[in-house]
């Protein structure tokens, strides 16, 4: 797929959100009302007509013929909402918020949660810019009869007062269910039938927030939802092998991942080793002031360095795994690591095999161990041939999709 063509998607997107801007589909008074016990507040925000539907697949996804073999499926409209619930961060209460989109028609519809990938700036959490090309699509998505969920995670949208919690398993997962427990009671209040079928996926951090709300459903909330299907893509499932991973490297393409994670583990508390003792400085000072959400990944790329040596400690490179001073960290990236176990989820692993972020090797180590677990077929490695981690999101999200319409519709 070439970058070309993912250009003209776009704007053309961007052309066809101008059109829904000015077509709500019906009104709604009832906007911005606290109910419910999780759900706080919800407006819908645009909508889509079924015609606008067929304008998008004849405008926009002509150059991909997986979905053009499908285009009858997406013939509803659609109401996006940005909504806010209540959830818990270390036994606070907090309100976090994320995008909604709701197909219009008799139902019953299946429940999706996608979980996004690592962002760094508020301006773009989904409920803040729902515009954004990949939120555009997915809520195309809906328009074949999913429910969407889309979080913001705790850090963005109406608790940008706190920061992100990245890649901490108990507030990702407490926060991604909440939110799902939040739509289904939005579904109520609009009148709109659910199935009781439910599929998650996500990419990059969100493939790995995906796997850690799989474990958590089928181990602790199997009563609550049922999930039919899961599809994680190039996640970071193993903390610990990706820090081992990096510290053997001459250069790392992606700094701001090693900050974002130590600067989340120190605000956190779970990590108390100073971050002097990781990074070198002047990059060591420069961290909590780069992550204040208003800058890109690749800004503070820009105020950091890809070269090992020059962005981490000696100590930190040859002695991680033995020193003392790093214990912490260690217990940290060991905890909120996710490791196999015996699943009885359909459950599809996708990655770039050419991914220099997040190696393809978490993938494959991860369905090796699922295959020790016993999880025999319902484990499938799909790997993306000679794509890195950017060029692996669309064909990751295609399967997905393929394959849940699949699941669904029999």
């Amino acid at each position: 797929m070439e970058n070309k063509s993912l250009n003209r998607i776009i704007y053309l997107l961007i052309l066809l959100f101008c059109f829904a801007s000015c077509h709500n589909l019906f009104d709604d008074d009832d906007d911005d009302q606290p109910v419910s016990e999780y759900l706080v507040t919800y407006e819908m925000i645009k909508s889509y007509t079924p015609t606008q539907i067929e304008w998008a697949f004849d405008n926009l996804f002509s150059g991909y013929p997986e979905l053009m073999t499908i285009k009858d499926k997406f013939n509803l409209g659609l109401v996006v909402y940005k909504i806010s619930y209540n959830t818990v961060l270390q036994g606070k209460d907090e309100v976090a918020s994320g995008l909604v989109c709701i197909p219009m028609g008799e139902g019953p519809f299946p429940l999706l949660s996608y979980q996004n990938g690592t962002n760094t700036e508020h301006s773009n959490a989904p409920s803040v810019n729902p515009n954004r090309d990949l939120y555009l699509m997915l809520e195309f998505i809906s328009s074949a009869g999913f429910v969407i969920s889309i979080p913001d995670y705790l850090g963005f949208g109406s608790s940008d007062n706190i920061f992100h919690p990245y890649l901490h398993k108990e507030s990702t997962v407490q926060s991604v269910i909440d939110m799902l427990r939040a739509v289904e009671e939005l579904a109520q209040i609009r009148s709109v039938q659910l199935k009781d079928e439910l599929y998650i996926t996500g990419y990059s951090q969100g493939g790995w927030a995906t796997l850690q709300v799989q474990k958590a459903i089928e181990t602790q909330h199997s009563n609550e939802f049922n999930l039919e299907a899961s599809a994680p893509a190039a996640g970071p499932y193993d903390l610990g092998y990706i820090n081992d991973y990096i510290r053997e490297l001459t250069e790392y393409p992606m700094p701001y991942f090693l900050g974002y994670i130590c600067h989340s583990y120190s605000n956190l508390e779970v990590m108390t080793t100073p971050m002097v003792e990781i990074f070198n400085e002047p990059y060591a000072s420069k961290i909590p002031d780069l992550y204040d959400g208003s800058k890109s990944g690749e800004a503070i790329n820009s105020e950091l360095t890809t070269v090992i040596s020059d962005l981490l400690t000696q100590n930190y490179i040859t002695n991680f795994e033995t020193d003392g001073t790093f214990s912490s960290l260690r217990s940290a990236l060991e905890s909120n690591s996710i490791s196999a176990w015996h699943t009885s989820v359909p459950t599809k692993i996708i990655h770039g095999t050419s991914d220099a972020f997040v190696p393809f090797e978490v993938s494959q180590n991860l369905y090796n161990d699922f295959k020790e677990e016993g999880a025999g077929d319902q484990v499938e490695l799909i790997p993306l041939n000679e794509m890195d981690h950017t060029g692996g999101i669309i064909p990751a999200g295609l399967i997905s999709v393929l394959w849940f319409l699949e699941i669904s519709n029999d």
